[in-house]
């Protein structure tokens, strides 16, 4: 069996048919690092997510490099040439809008495919905005889950709630301007008014917004503001609960009067949930 693994020794110059995944700034261009902009001088090729963008940063540095196109939208056709470049010996520099390259972008499917043809791929590591958020926030956070974008479908994206509002850990989201609003109303609906939760917006740039409260100020805050720029919301994980901390016989018999009423057994558990400040779990589980 073929094992392979990255060289782990310091790379200065861009070396031959290496796929380096570049961190670039979340908003401010002077967050960019010394390393970065050396293979991005040197490299053969910039794939980016959007080449616009990419030109915002290549033009206040001088980078004069090749710009090729690599998104959700064109990652199928593009994944082939890229590897083609790689084995012809070119190195490729692979960024995204901002941030680091890979995520919630097909730059992990670029990646895979790299590692599956056997080619070299180095990380320069640079600004995150989930990190950012986080350990802006004043949460938790030695152990975070990230979400990233919430599913657009309704039976996913309501698992994912439910398993925000339930979990302990501190957990990451990225959201959309338009669509924050809706996404507040939701997180109270499965975490309470009372959850805490960090709205960050435009970070590292000029107008950089962070916003730390209950769920319900936060709604207040947002409700009637026009509201532009990144969106990075961090969830303060739910408290930790103590399973003898609830008379289950009483539970119980509320659950059997929901579902005797009509409610199925994922409804009322999920309702006696929310009211109790419980693990739907728990109340799950206690119906045999």
């Amino acid at each position: 069996m073929n094992i392979y693994s990255s060289s782990s020794h310091k790379r200065e110059e861009p070396e031959r048919g290496v796929l380096y995944l570049v961190g670039t700034p979340i908003g401010n261009l002077n967050d960019i690092t010394t390393r970065a902009l050396n293979i991005l001088k040197k490299v053969s090729v910039i794939a980016c997510e959007d080449t616009r963008q990419t030109k915002k940063l290549t033009n206040k540095y001088e980078i004069t490099n090749r710009l090729i196109s690599f998104n959700k939208h064109n990652s199928f056709n593009r994944i082939p040439k890229i590897i083609n470049y790689l084995k012809e010996g070119k190195s490729v520099a692979l960024v995204s809008d901002a941030g680091m390259p890979s995520i919630c972008d097909p730059g992990e499917d670029l990646v895979k495919n790299a590692r599956l043809n056997k080619l070299e791929t180095i990380c320069i590591p640079g600004p995150s905005a989930a990190l950012t958020a986080l350990v802006s926030s004043g949460f938790p956070a030695s152990k975070f889950v990230f979400e990233g974008f919430l599913p657009k479908k309704q039976k996913e994206r309501e698992k994912i709630l439910l398993d925000i509002s339930e979990n302990e850990k501190t957990t990451i989201v990225f959201e959309s301007p338009h669509r924050l609003n809706q996404l507040l109303i939701e997180l109270k609906e499965y975490c309470g008014g009372h959850r805490e939760i960090s709205v960050s917006r435009e970070l590292t740039k000029k107008f950089e917004e962070q916003i730390n409260n209950q769920i319900d100020n936060v709604i207040d805050t947002f409700k009637d503001r026009e509201i532009i720029g990144e969106i990075t919301v961090v969830i303060k994980g739910q408290d930790k609960i103590n399973k003898g901390d609830f008379n289950k016989s009483s539970l119980k018999k509320e659950l059997d009067e929901l579902i005797n009423a009509g409610l199925s057994l994922s409804a009322a558990s999920k309702y006696l949930a929310k009211k109790k400040k419980l693990k739907r779990n728990l109340i799950y589980n206690l119906y045999k």
